[in-house]
This record gives C-alpha cells, sequence and structure tokens, in this order.
C-alpha cells in the first residue's frame, strides 16, 4: 500500500462521505473512488458499504482506518523530525500542560542550562495529552503524569511521586477540612467534577463544566460551577478564592519524563540524566 492510499481511505472513513472526503483532500471524486475500489482490490477485501444514501465501514475497513491513522501519523513526524535536524540552530522541543510542574520544570531547564555544551530549550505548552506532540514529532521530549497521560510506546523516567488534592472555592464547606475523601468529592451535586477533552478533543458525557486549560478551570472553581481533583503541586499556581484539600484515597501522580524510543539524540540524553539526578 502507497500512504497515498492510506490518505484517500482514511478521508472517506472519517467523512463517510467521498463528496466531503475529495474535497477534503481537495482533488476531484472520480479518482478518489478508483484508488478505493484498486485499494480494495488489492487487499481482496471490501473497506466501504456503498449505497445511494451513506456510506459505512465494513469490519476490514474498521481495521485498517485504525491501522492506518499511527502509520499515517508516523509519516508525518518523521517529515516534521528531518526537517528540524536540518536546521542551523538545532534545539530540543520539550513539551508539558501548562500549569504543570512548575516548580520541577523551572529546576530542570536551569540545571540543564548550566551544563557544557547544552542545547537551547524551546517549551511546547499545551493544553493536554502532551505525549501526542512526541508521537507526532512536534517535540523531542515532554513532562508527562501517570494515571492521567499514556506513555505507550514512549521510553521514561520517573522523576517524582505526589499525592493528589480537591480544588474547592474558600467558602465552600470542606475547604476547611484537614482532608476528604474521593467520594465526599464526587457527591458534590453542586460542583460536579470538570471535564477535559479527550485525545481527539471531544468533552467526556457528564454534568460537569468543559474545561481545556487550567485558568480556565481556577477561575470556574471560584465562581462555585466545577471542582476538580488534581497533583499536589498545582498548590503552586491557585487563586485567591480556592483551596486545596489533599484527597486521601486518591491514587499517586507519578510525573516522567519521556521521549520516542528510536531517538539518538545526545543533547535528550544530557537533559534526561539532568532530570533523574534532579
Amino acid at each position: 500500500m502507497e500512504t497515498r492510499e492510506l490518505r484517500y481511505f482514511v478521508a472517506v472513513a472519517e467523512e463517510l462521505h467521498f463528496g466531503r472526503a475529495a474535497q477534503r483532500l481537495g482533488i476531484a471524486q472520480p479518482p478518489l473512488s478508483r484508488t478505493i475500489s484498486q485499494l480494495e482490490q488489492r487487499l481482496g477485501v471490501a473497506l466501504l458499504n456503498r449505497t445511494s444514501r451513506k456510506v459505512t465501514l465494513t469490519e476490514a475497513g474498521s481495521v485498517l482506518l485504525a491501522e492506518a491513522r499511527p502509520i499515517l501519523g508516523a509519516v508525518a513526524a518523521a517529515e516534521r523530525r528531518a526537517r528540524r535536524a536540518a536546521t542551523s540552530q538545532p534545539s530540543l522541543v520539550l513539551a508539558t500542560k501548562a500549569g504543570a510542574s512548575g516548580e520541577l520544570l523551572a529546576k530542570l531547564l536551569d540545571a540543564y542550562a548550566a551544563e557544557p555544551g547544552a542545547t537551547p530549550v524551546d517549551l511546547l505548552l499545551c493544553e493536554s495529552h502532551p505525549q501526542q506532540l512526541l508521537h507526532d514529532g512536534q517535540a523531542d521530549v515532554a513532562l508527562l503524569h501517570q494515571p492521567f497521560d499514556s506513555t505507550a510506546g514512549l521510553d521514561t523516567e520517573i522523576l517524582s511521586t505526589e499525592g493528589q488534592v480537591a480544588i474547592l472555592p474558600t467558602a465552600h464547606p470542606l475547604a476547611s477540612r484537614s482532608h476528604v475523601r474521593m467520594a465526599d468529592v464526587t457527591s458534590l451535586p453542586e460542583l460536579p467534577s470538570a471535564r477535559w477533552p479527550g485525545p481527539g478533543g471531544a468533552y467526556p458525557e457528564g454534568p460537569g463544566a468543559e474545561v481545556r486549560n487550567q485558568t480556565q478551570l481556577f477561575q470556574l472553581i471560584a465562581l462555585g460551577r466545577t471542582t476538580v481533583v488534581l497533583p499536589e503541586s498545582c498548590r503552586a499556581n491557585l487563586l485567591a478564592g480556592l483551596a486545596a484539600v489533599p484527597v486521601l484515597d486518591a491514587p499517586a501522580v507519578t510525573t516522567v519524563i519521556a521521549w520516542p524510543p528510536h531517538s539518538r539524540s545526545r543533547a535528550l540524553a544530557a537533559l534526561v540524566r539532568v532530570a533523574t539526578r534532579l
């Protein structure tokens, strides 16, 4: 199979409409239809069920869609990494969630900058899922937080482990407690838990407010619209009017430094050594 065929198939499989897929690809519909038919003939299976009203995926088509997405992502990542490697001033791109691990990040950047021959580090602050920036080649290394971030397919080193706290309005009755449990937080009808977008950008079903970054989240909590359980290190970013109460039975959060397993960058290796030393 050619990557062009996979791109065409993924467009049709996601749009479930040949016209929209052709428009998305910037090509005419007839060559798109021919390419999909040729791909089906080569594989010897039907990938799509076509009627005059709709297009649906067959079981084989669903399997190919799941396989094709990471393949195309890997190709795009290879292109980005190759272009970046050819720049006259190479740098390391470190991805992390905005507002997360602020103290650790500052120490890491300062300590690495003091190393002989340190490469410049560019920060890529994202709202969620920094691991995706590693997979698609936009970043060389990332700070991830388990169990929230997936480390599948990445090499990692553990940096720290911490407990979690419930972030509440200071006027809330639970805010004056020395500690709470998860059941205390999740059973608050007036403060449903905030909802973050998943890897595909869609929000899970639920009554809580939809949020994309920590600043937005803290403002909504201060207004009494939602609550959240976060790593204890978030205390450093709390706004006035918010309280952080330890949650005794919340799972521990482990911060790791992660990178693609195929990386051979000496600068990246030096950064990881500094991080683990810290």
